[in-house]
């Protein structure tokens, strides 16, 4: 490499940035929020422009990669989860790059996983992963990410999905009386109307509503910590339901791809519930099939630990650009 590239992995609430100084070799993380800048090119400025960033050879960037979470199918990206609305074209003329590659973030994300390590992942449950198999993603955050990697002639091809914009199968009456409640408000029911952090919160009101009792007026990130620490009935029982859901949809997933390779859960709800989820009925849910029980138990389930695991699929996806 002659000159660093910059790796980016835009979320509807977060732009991370790094420098890729050498192959593999990644410096400076900054994480900004996106409702600070009002476009794109004004936070990837404000990045390059970063002291630090400069030291490392920001000025001479020539090559972006970037994930973003959003559809990528044309040159023109309109963020779903947040206003930023730009030209891949026009971006890269106006910073004078020699390549500006766009890709959803979970393509980038499902990238990363077969360089992910022990220490970068957890499994949740049983399960033995074949090798050179097809791996499998879901990752409940602002939205609900969804993504498959297929092995083709000795590298990964990573599907451009929005399957968490599939329609909510309710498993149980409790599930059907919350599709009930959210049908009130909403046409279509998806997957991530639920599993996603608005979702939880929607998830709440409605177990809150099926007990005849009001919703507190609190955001996800308490709802989150009155679950985990016991204080509230309907939170934890909110938590829980958050993992059954999630079970269930990427048992789904499972079938429909045929994940033996592994079936991933990233996303940043689910590692901050730690020990919960693993102690969670996630994994009975997700091997509660009927007659393919026996064919998901042999499927290991793991969630991502890597803090910026993108960045890593990115990479990989930019070096192969």
């Amino acid at each position: 490499m002659t000159s660093p590239n910059l790796l980016a992995d835009i979320g509807g609430t977060n732009a991370r940035f790094v420098l890729e100084v050498a192959p593999g070799k990644l410096e400076f993380i900054l994480v900004l929020k996106c409702a600070d800048y009002p476009t794109l090119s004004d936070a990837m400025r404000a990045y390059l422009n970063h002291p630090e960033a400069i030291k490392l050879g920001a000025d001479k960037v020539k090559k972006v990669g970037m994930a973003i979470a959003n559809p990528v199918h044309n040159d023109s990206i309109q963020m779903m989860n947040h206003h930023w609305k730009f030209s891949i074209q026009a971006v890269k003329k106006e910073f004078g790059l020699h390549l500006f590659l766009v890709a959803n973030d979970f393509k980038a994300l499902a990238m990363a996983l077969p360089f992910l390590n022990d220490t970068q992942k957890v499994q949740v449950g049983g399960g033995q992963s074949v090798s050179n198999s097809v791996i499998g993603l879901v990752g409940p955050g602002t939205g609900l990410g969804v993504c498959g990697l297929i092995p083709a002639n000795g590298k990964w091809l990573a599907l451009d999905s929005e399957g968490g914009h599939t329609s909510f199968a309710p498993t149980n009456q409790a599930e059907i009386d919350l599709l009930e409640f959210a049908l009130q408000q909403h046409n279509h029911v998806s997957s991530e109307r639920f599993m996603s952090g608005a979702g939880m919160q929607l998830t709440y009101q409605a177990l809150a509503a099926r007990r005849n009792m009001p919703a507190k007026d609190i955001d996800i990130p308490e709802i989150m910590r009155r679950g985990l620490a016991n204080e509230c009935e309907v939170c934890r029982e909110t938590l829980f339901t958050f993992c059954e859901m999630l079970g269930s949809m990427a048992g789904n997933l499972a079938i429909t791809l045929g994940t033996t390779g592994g079936m991933y859960i990233g996303g940043g709800i689910v590692p901050r519930l730690g020990q919960f989820f693993s102690d969670s009925d996630f994994r009975r849910r997700f091997e509660h099939k009927g007659r393919l029980t026996n064919y998901l138990s042999q499927i290991p389930t793991y969630v991502i630990t890597e803090p910026y695991p993108a960045f890593i699929g990115i990479a990989a996806l930019l070096a192969q650009a």
